[in-house]
């Protein structure tokens, strides 16, 4: 279920939580897409034999579904302004990727949000986001009887 974007921003809120399956198709489109061409990311054998049970996510992939999971929540006026990540445990196909989201801090229309993704083997993906949420422009109260 997707909730309608907050764009409240409150030291302390914490996002709601945001699975996504991952598959050999979303590995391998990520990378394809980011023009990784490295073989661990889209040939199994490939990585089998450099001591990888299977295909692997990608950093630019992992960093885009964290760009994602931000703007979901924040809306489509959101601006990312810095993202700072660092991978842990592999994103393999099959598993799930759950990411979490806490703001740390605000500064008037800028927050800090603090980011983990964790798969069944642990936390996938750490990190801290900044974004700028600009304030809805005010809009002018309908006129009646105008033609």
């Amino acid at each position: 279920m997707k909730t309608a974007p907050t764009t409240a921003l409150t030291a302390g809120a914490e996002l709601p939580p945001l699975e996504i399956p991952v598959t050999r198709t979303l590995i391998v489109a990520g990378a394809i897409a980011s023009r990784d061409y490295q073989d661990v990311h889209h040939d199994a054998e490939s990585a089998r034999q450099k001591g990888s049970p299977d295909v692997f996510m990608n950093i630019l992939t992992t960093n885009g579904l964290v760009g994602r999971y931000i703007t979901d929540h924040f809306g489509p006026t959101a601006v990312l302004r810095k993202v700072a990540i660092r991978l842990g445990a592999p994103n393999y196909p099959g598993d799930t990727m759950v990411l979490t989201g806490t703001v740390e801090a605000v500064d008037g229309d800028t927050a800090t949000v603090r980011v983990v993704g964790a798969n069944s083997l642990g936390r996938h993906v750490t990190g801290t986001v900044t974004v700028t949420v600009p304030a809805a422009p005010a809009t002018a109260p309908a006129t009646e009887g105008r033609s």
